[in-house]
């Protein structure tokens, strides 16, 4: 039985995406505006890939959020479709502050899963990482995880634009051939949009 989404509701999830900080609609602007690019230069350049802004270890964590955010199911999750690389490649022409911020919060998470699980975030089970994003994504955070939840919040817009704009999830998560195209685009279409 669907559900419909009340105003209240509404609102309370616009008020929610409205929270994000500035560094956070930039990063995930830019990553918007680039997708097409940003494949294209995937793809040009496949094999041994390395990154160009995350070290090793910050790689492995950007993996294991990635596909905790999308997992494979009976589709490919994120790990297939590099949305790790994606990132990595929307860091390297993000603006140096919202780099920085997007890697602070990465560090704040190894920080926090070393002090309440003993080791590194990439290091510890699925079921601690899953815990550990979940009290992020909360409403309301833990007390002194801003950094986390911003950081989670940038994550999460990062790994869905990278997954949803790659091509893998366009044939086989949306059953798009990759051949489909508008001769003519007419906007919105309710009564009450229209001028």
């Amino acid at each position: 039985m669907a559900t419909t989404l009340g105003r209240r509701d509404a609102l309370k999830k616009l008020a929610a995406v409205a929270a994000a900080p500035l560094w956070v609609e930039a990063l995930a602007e830019a990553a918007s505006q680039h997708a097409a690019e940003h494949h294209a230069a995937m793809a040009a350049a496949p094999g041994d890939w390395m990154p160009r802004v995350l070290t090793p270890d910050q790689n492995r964590a950007v993996v294991a959020l990635a596909e905790i955010i999308i997992p494979q199911t009976d589709t490919p999750g994120a790990t297939a479709a590099n949305v790790n690389q994606f990132i990595d490649l929307t860091l390297h022409d993000a603006e140096p502050a919202e780099r920085q911020q997007f890697l602070d919060g990465l560090a704040w998470l190894d920080a926090h899963a070393r002090e309440t699980h003993g080791s590194a975030f990439a290091d510890t089970s699925a079921d601690t990482q899953t815990a550990i994003v979940t009290a992020l994504a909360s409403p309301t955070p833990p007390p002194g995880a801003t950094t986390g939840a911003d950081f989670f919040k940038a994550m999460k817009s990062l790994a869905v634009t990278g997954y949803y704009t790659s091509e893998i999830a366009m044939t086989q998560e949306l059953g798009d051939d990759l051949n489909m195209f508008f001769t003519e685009f007419k906007g919105c279409t309710h009564p009450e949009h229209q001028q």
